[in-house]
C-alpha cells in the first residue's frame, strides 16, 4: 500500500468486522499505519481473529444511537460496512434507519469521513429492492454533514466471496447448463485486493470530496465469459451454456441455491444485480487512489489468486462469515434455566484411547467434507429439508478444513465458542422451532483417561418445539450415539497413525501469525 497516503496514526472505526470485507479490511488498515477500532455487537466473536490484539474492540449495535456515538468518539474515518441481506420487506427500512443513526452519530462526534461500499447499478432503470436499498444508504450518508466516499462495485472476486463461490460452483458442477438470459449481460468484476486498496485509500480523500465512485477491474465481460474463463483457469473442460429467457431472478436464485453452497436468500440479491448491465460509468477514483504500478488485477489473475488461497486452506474470511438472515445469535446463557422454560439435553461421554490433542484434532475438523461422524443419510436428509425451508443446509461447508475460529460457519452450525484442546461449541442456524447448541468437549478424568463429552441442547419454542424434540428423540441413539462411537474410533486410529486425522500438525493457536489477506 506504499502508493497510498499513510494512516499516520489516524483512528479508523470499522463496522461489519465479522463480515467478508470488514474482516479483511482491518489488517490492511493496520499495515497502512492506521489505529483501528473494531465495532461488534458481540466483541467475544472476534476473540480468535489474528489481528484482535492489535486493535481496540468496542461493543455496539449500529441501531442504538448512544452505543454508536460512544464507538465513534475520536474517530477520524468510519467504515460503514453494514448490509441487511435478508428477504422480506423490512430489511430496507432497517437499512435506512441504521444508516441515519450512524450518519447523525458521526456528525455529532466530528468524524472526518465516512466510507461506504455499495453496489454498482445502472441509472434510470428500476432496481431490485436490495440494489435500491444500497443506493438509498449511499444517499443518506452523502446527505449527512460528514464528507462521504461511496464506492460502488459489481462482482467482487476473491476466495470465499459469495459472488466468486456462486460462479465457481456453477462452473465446476455443471459442464452443460441451461442459464437465464442475464449470463449475457456485461459486468465489470473487481478483485477483492483492489476493493481493499480503494477502501484504504478513500480515508485520505480531501474534505471537499463527497460523492460516489464506480470501481471495477480492467476487464469488462459477460457472466458467461466469466464462467468460461474460470473453467480455463481451473483446468476444466469447456463449459456449454444455453441461455433461456424464462428464468426470473426468483427462480434463478432458487436454481443457484440448489447447485451452489450459497443459499437462495443470499443468492437472490446477487442474481438481481446481474439482471442489469453493471459497468463503470467513470473512473474518477484514480484521481485520489491511483492504480498500483502493476495495474489493477485482471480477471484471470484474480481467479488464480482465489483458487490458490482455497487450495492452501488460507481463506481468512468467507461469505458465510456473516450470520444467516433470521438465524438466532444469542449465546448459550451461563445459567441455562431459561427463566422457567424447558431446556432439553442429550448428554454423552466416552473414554477415548488417544491423547487429548489428537481427539481435539478430530473434533476441530468436523463438518464440511469430513462429515459429522454419524448417520450420513440422516444428516443429508435433514440438510435438504433445511435448504428447502430457507435455511443454510449442509452445503456451506467450512472456511478451513482443519482449524476453526469463533464466528466460522460449519454447515448449518456456527462456532459460538472455541477453547483450544478443550471445547467446541456450535450454535444451530438451521430452521428450527427453538434454539439449539452442540457442545463437543475434550476432558481428562481423575486417572488421566481422555474423555469425549458431547452435549446437545434444545430450547423449544411453543408446542411446535416440544413436538420437534419428541419427534427426533428416538433417533438420538443413532445420530449422537453414532457420533460418539465414530469420533472415538477416528481419534484412536489417528493416535495409531491411521485415518484422515493422522499425521496432522501439532495443534496451534489459530490467533497466532496474522497474515494480510489479498
Amino acid at each position: 500500500m506504499s502508493e497510498i497516503a499513510a494512516g499516520d496514526g489516524r483512528l479508523a472505526l470499522v463496522t461489519g468486522v465479522t463480515g467478508y470485507i470488514g474482516g479483511r479490511l482491518v489488517p490492511e488498515l493496520l499495515e497502512a499505519g492506521f489505529r483501528v477500532r473494531a465495532m461488534a455487537r458481540r466483541p467475544e466473536s472476534l476473540r480468535d481473529r489474528p489481528w484482535v490484539g492489535d486493535v481496540e474492540v468496542v461493543q455496539a449495535d449500529a441501531s442504538e444511537p448512544d452505543q454508536v456515538r460512544a464507538a465513534l468518539e475520536g474517530v477520524d474515518v468510519a467504515y460503514y460496512l453494514i448490509h441487511a441481506m435478508s428477504a422480506g420487506g423490512s430489511f430496507s427500512s432497517k437499512d435506512r434507519r441504521t444508516a441515519r443513526t450512524f450518519a447523525r452519530a458521526a456528525a455529532e462526534r466530528g468524524v472526518g469521513r465516512i466510507v461506504y461500499l455499495g453496489g454498482l447499478h445502472p441509472e434510470g432503470e428500476e432496481l431490485s429492492t436490495h440494489l435500491e436499498s444500497r443506493r438509498e444508504v449511499g444517499e443518506i450518508l452523502l446527505d449527512s454533514p460528514v464528507p462521504a466516499t461511496v464506492l460502488q462495485a459489481a462482482v467482487i472476486l476473491g476466495s470465499g466471496s459469495a459472488s466468486f463461490e456462486m460462479m465457481r460452483y456453477l462452473t465446476e458442477r455443471l459442464p452443460v447448463m441451461v442459464c437465464p438470459a442475464w449470463v449475457n449481460n456485461r459486468i465489470q468484476p473487481i478483485a477483492v485486493r483492489d476493493v481493499l486498496r480503494y477502501l484504504v485509500g478513500s480515508a485520505s480523500m480531501p474534505a471537499d470530496v463527497n460523492r460516489t465512485f464506480d470501481i471495477g477491474g480492467p476487464d469488462v465481460m459477460t457472466y458467461l465469459d466469466m464462467m468460461r474463463g474460470y473453467a480455463e483457469v481451473a483446468g476444466l473442460p469447456k463449459r456449454h451454456v444455453l441461455p433461456v429467457k424464462v428464468m426470473s431472478p426468483k427462480l434463478s436464485s432458487h436454481w443457484v441455491g440448489t447447485i451452489t453452497p450459497v443459499p437462495g436468500s443470499i443468492a437472490r440479491p446477487l442474481v438481481e444485480s446481474l439482471v442489469h448491465e453493471v459497468v463503470c460509468k467513470e473512473k474518477d477514483v484514480e484521481k485520489y487512489v491511483p492504480d498500483p504500478p502493476e495495474g489493477l488485477t485482471p480477471f484471470r489473475r484474480a481467479v488464480q489468486l482465489a483458487l490458490q488461497r482455497i487450495q492452501e486452506a488460507n481463506v481468512t474470511t468467507r461469505w458465510s462469515s456473516a450470520s444467516v438472515p433470521g438465524a438466532p445469535s444469542d449465546p448459550l446463557p451461563s445459567d441455562p434455566d431459561w427463566a422457567g422454560g424447558n431446556l432439553y439435553v442429550d448428554d454423552r461421554t466416552t473414554v477415548v484411547d488417544a491423547p487429548p490433542h489428537v481427539l481435539w484434532r478430530v473434533l476441530e475438523g468436523i463438518g464440511g467434507e469430513q462429515g459429522w461422524y454419524s448417520w450420513p443419510m440422516a444428516w443429508a436428509v435433514r440438510g435438504v429439508m433445511d435448504r428447502f425451508s430457507g435455511g443454510p443446509g449442509l452445503r456451506r461447508g467450512r472456511r478451513d478444513p482443519k482449524h476453526l475460529i469463533i464466528g466460522d460457519a460449519v454447515d448449518w452450525w456456527r462456532v459460538e465458542d472455541r477453547q483450544q484442546d478443550e471445547l467446541l461449541r456450535l450454535r444451530a442456524e438451521m430452521k428450527l422451532p427453538g434454539l439449539a447448541w452442540l457442545d463437543l468437549r475434550v476432558e481428562t478424568d481423575a486417572v488421566g483417561r481422555t474423555l469425549f463429552h458431547q452435549r446437545a441442547l434444545f430450547h423449544p419454542k411453543g408446542l411446535a418445539g416440544q413436538a420437534y424434540w419428541a419427534a427426533i428423540s428416538p433417533f438420538h441413539d443413532v445420530v449422537f450415539g453414532g457420533m460418539q462411537k465414530n469420533v472415538k474410533e477416528a481419534a484412536e486410529a489417528a493416535a495409531r497413525g491411521e485415518g484422515p486425522a493422522a499425521g496432522a500438525p501439532e495443534p496451534v493457536d489459530v490467533r497466532a501469525g496474522a497474515t494480510l489477506v489479498r
